[in-house]
């Protein structure tokens, strides 16, 4: 082997021979610890089976507010877009017409009460003089005749009154329902017709209708056994829950109280019908919504993280990390997710470890480290930094 010479300084020559004895003093290195990766367990919990569709709401209760009297609007106090109680006066139409209708009616019962006063008299009269063979049998059978037509009189009398006290009242237009009333249609000083002229409209707001169509495959599996055997409003209603479109979890529960008598043959599916409690009335008819709809009884299901999901050429798969702490690769089939959490319908058993996020590739050796589950929705928290 030749040796290369090098001519060096005193200080270079000092600090190569530094170097050196550093190198013969320096123990070999210790074998690098594999990296720590956040670890979890899958859990386990009881999934009610379910179906997710897309419907709409509606108002269970709707009215289009028209006048039962024709006349000129005097007052409009609608608070529009806002919720009213039931009775609350809406529109006022100038009354002084029906007023006078309701004296004139008045008055015309008093007269006809009058004149029933006096028939009776005659009556009696003519009892008393029949009796006595005074008269004749046919003046106390005009009398009677009389008397009755008189006494007919009177009731008819009273129904003008009552029917004018009617129209009298109904000139105060005011809410039918409580619920939450619409744009007023009209101002005073329109005249507005019997029964014809639109005034406002009026919703109510809880609870509310929610009407989906479920396909033919759900309705002969989750429904059509229960139709059978109770009705749709008995304890054997199957149950929903409802989302907007921009929630994120499903809060508000109901149940099914109509199905459809037929079905579409065009669409292949049934229209069902559900009432969802809206105590807040955050739900507004005429939205689009969320609908869950329940299918069968509880059951065990595995339930992980998203974030511990991975994707390879469109197949689903996780990390499991076996006894040796080396990760293997596990494909997995998803389900539904539930509280934030998705179902694993194959490929996990109860009890196994996942690595919950991280970079890391099957066949690795790795330290596990414990990830912190949140107690209510059991999502992994992200860790700190591995050792």
């Amino acid at each position: 082997m030749k040796v290369k010479r090098v001519t060096l300084t005193t200080a270079a020559l000092s600090v190569a021979l530094a170097i050196a004895g550093c190198k013969e003093t320096v123990p070999s290195a210790a074998p690098a610890k594999p990296p720590g990766v956040p670890v979890a367990k899958v859990i386990v919990r009881p999934v009610t089976p379910f179906v997710e569709f897309t419907g709409s709401l509606a108002a269970v209760k709707r009215v289009e507010l028209r006048p039962r009297v024709a006349g000129y609007i005097q007052d409009v106090s609608v608070p529009e877009g806002r919720f009213v109680e039931k009775g609350r006066g809406l529109f006022r139409i100038d009354p002084r017409v029906f007023q006078a209708a309701l004296t004139a009616a008045t008055a015309r019962l008093r007269e006809a009460e009058a004149a029933s006063l006096l028939a009776q008299a005659e009556h009696a009269r003519a009892e008393q003089l029949f009796g006595q063979k005074i008269v004749a049998r046919d003046r106390l059978d005009t009398a009677t005749a009389s008397l009755n037509a008189r006494k007919a009189q009177v009731d008819a009398a009273k129904a003008a009154v009552d029917a004018a006290q009617l129209d009298l009242s109904f000139t105060r237009v005011t809410a039918p329902i409580s619920g939450r009333v619409g744009q007023a249609l009209v101002t005073e000083g329109n005249y507005v017709a019997s029964g014809v002229t639109p005034l406002t409209t009026i919703v109510s707001i809880n609870p509310l209708h929610v009407y989906f169509d479920v396909d033919e495959r759900t309705y002969l599996r989750s429904l059509a056994a229960g139709r059978a055997n109770a009705t749709p409003q008995g304890s054997q209603a199957a149950k929903v829950m409802v989302a907007l479109l921009t929630d994120k979890t499903y809060s508000r529960f109901g149940r099914v109280d109509f199905l459809s008598n037929t079905a579409d043959r065009g669409t292949g599916t049934v229209r069902i019908r559900a009432v969802v409690d809206n105590p807040d009335g955050q739900l507004t008819p005429g939205l689009f919504a969320k609908v869950k709809l329940e299918t069968g009884a509880p059951q065990a299901r595995v339930l992980v993280s998203d974030q511990s999901i991975g994707t390879d050429q469109g197949r689903r798969y996780v990390l499991v990390v076996g006894k040796d702490d080396k990760t293997e690769y596990r494909p997995v089939e998803l389900g539904p997710v539930v509280d934030g959490l998705r179902v694993i319908e194959q490929g996990l058993q109860p009890g196994e470890r996942l690595v919950v996020k991280g970079l890391v590739r099957p066949g690795m050796q790795v330290t596990p480290q414990s990830a912190a589950i949140d107690g209510t929705l059991a999502v992994p928290q992200t860790l700190g930094a591995a050792k």
